[in-house]
């Protein structure tokens, strides 16, 4: 099994800008604990232009197998928290392709990737994430749309949560995250059959994950599964019952839901 190993240091302005560009407190320093799924500002993988596939992610065919299918999305994942990640010390990636298999949906081929990684600060495991990816053919825009599912209307805590084409330029900028749907409205829509610049499905499990914390305390686990894209014009609703967390979208549909 082939594994990938990165070392990156904890830059607190990474973190710090990462928080203001949320609207938060932007004053971390040097030895303090970064939020839950922070670690995503780091570990860059820059490539050169001839590296890259058409959609500004690396070509696949090395740590994840090339499957034939050429639209990537980011499904879901599951988080393990260890112990905190510090702001300033340098911590070691290591990934792994854990599975992945090709067969056939309603839609036609899917590929489904499991990564797996260890965040490692100071000789101890500080996270351990599993990230879902599935790839997909090319979009058919004469095939209807898919109806998603409803969100629950049972939450006991809800935000708003406004997005624009700014905000995501600054997460995929502070990710260096190519992937062209976040910021080419017109290879979003003409090449990948979105109606607008898609919002990261990380970036939403971000903004669930700082909510649970807020309102349950530190985080052991999270697991969240994208359901339904959601777009840069639209605004969404941040939902908590229990331990369960989802993301409604304007029109009442389920794009994400969670487990704190």
């Amino acid at each position: 099994m082939t594994e990938q190993r990165k070392q990156d240091v904890m830059d607190p302005a990474r973190a710090a800008a990462f928080s203001a560009t949320l609207g938060h407190d932007a004053a971390i320093t040097a030895g303090d604990a970064l939020p839950p799924f922070f670690h995503h500002l780091y570990f860059w993988e820059p490539e050169p232009p001839t590296a890259l596939g058409r959609d500004g992610h690396p070509k696949v065919g090395g740590l994840i197998p090339d499957m034939g299918l050429p639209r990537r999305m980011w499904a879901g994942g599951r988080l393990t928290f260890h112990g905190p990640l510090k702001a300033g010390i340098t911590a070691e990636k290591h990934t792994v392709c854990e599975s992945h298999r090709r067969k056939e949906g309603r839609s036609g081929p899917l590929g489904f990737v499991t990564l797996r990684h260890e965040i490692w600060q100071e000789g101890a495991l500080s996270t351990t994430e599993w990230q879902d990816l599935v790839y997909r053919e090319d979009a058919d825009p004469t095939a209807p749309k898919p109806i998603p599912p409803v969100a629950r209307t049972d939450a006991e805590t809800a935000e708003g949560a406004a997005f624009n084409s700014t905000l995501l330029f600054r997460y995929s900028a502070l990710t260096f995250n190519g992937h062209r749907i976040h910021y080419d409205l017109a290879y979003a829509r003409d090449i990948e059959g979105y109606d607008g610049l898609v919002v990261h499905g990380p970036l939403l499990a971000q903004l669930l994950m700082l909510k649970a914390q807020a309102e349950l305390g530190p985080l052991t686990e999270f697991s969240f599964r994208a359901t339904s894209p959601l777009m840069d014009h639209e605004t969404a609703t941040l939902c908590r019952n229990g331990r369960d967390l989802w993301v409604q979208g304007p029109d009442g549909r389920q794009c994400m839901v969670a487990t704190a």
